[in-house]
């Protein structure tokens, strides 16, 4: 699909959401073709230490995070 241009293409989205519904959603929006911007709180996201893990990277975090660039406030 990167060869096709996809709907949303062009929209900046700050994301501030945690746990599942909130990431989930920006993560289709990303599919969607939007550039989804992760903001952290300088610890990180709760869901970075959710199993089950892969070289240690939470799975749960990768899907619900697919797309995005990760940011932390200071």
């Amino acid at each position: 699909m990167d060869d096709v241009q996809r709907p949303l293409t062009g929209v900046r989205i700050a994301d501030f959401t945690r746990v599942l519904a909130g990431p989930f959603c920006t993560a289709l929006l990303g599919d969607l073709g939007a550039e989804v911007i992760k903001i952290e709180p300088p610890q990180g996201d709760d869901y970075r230490a959710i199993g089950p893990m892969k070289n240690g990277a939470s799975a749960l975090f990768t899907v619900m995070n697919r797309n995005k660039k990760v940011s932390h406030w200071t």
